[in-house]
């Protein structure tokens, strides 16, 4: 025999399987005037509690298991949390592929994702300075 409190369990663990999908996680792409196409990432946290138990009743007469078993009424609940935080962005722009991080923990963070923008330029100045003294 099923017990009532696994049917609690049931209808709460299928509502949250509804709320919380891939896309939740990982969201749509979002495309920029420019052409930059952001990707939205997640951090998702659920929490889920259920409990129940019978409660005294009167079973006077009660004959077999199963009127037995119906003599005793049933209380239960359940409850569920759901935290979603957005943790970064996802971004492909003129073929690169970049991950923004919505908050930075450190310096050393931030010092990390400005390296190859930094590299870049300066290749560019190398290239230019190669070009104007190839004129020259």
């Amino acid at each position: 025999m099923q017990q009532p409190v696994e049917n609690l369990m049931k209808t709460t663990m299928e509502s949250i399987k509804k709320m919380i999908d891939v896309n939740t996680v990982v969201g749509d792409p979002v495309e920029t005037k420019d052409g930059t196409v952001a990707i939205p990432i997640s951090r998702v946290c659920y929490a889920f509690v259920a409990g129940g138990g019978d409660l005294a009743g009167k079973c006077d007469g009660a004959q077999s298991e199963a009127e037995e078993d119906s003599c005793y009424p049933f209380a239960g609940g359940t409850g569920a949390g759901v935290t979603i935080q957005p943790i970064a962005f996802l971004t492909s722009s003129n073929g690169q592929l970049r991950m923004l991080p919505v908050t930075y923990n450190t310096t050393v963070d931030r010092v990390i994702d400005m390296v190859p923008n930094f590299i870049e330029n300066i290749e560019n100045m190398v290239k230019n300075r190669n070009t104007e003294n190839t004129y020259s």
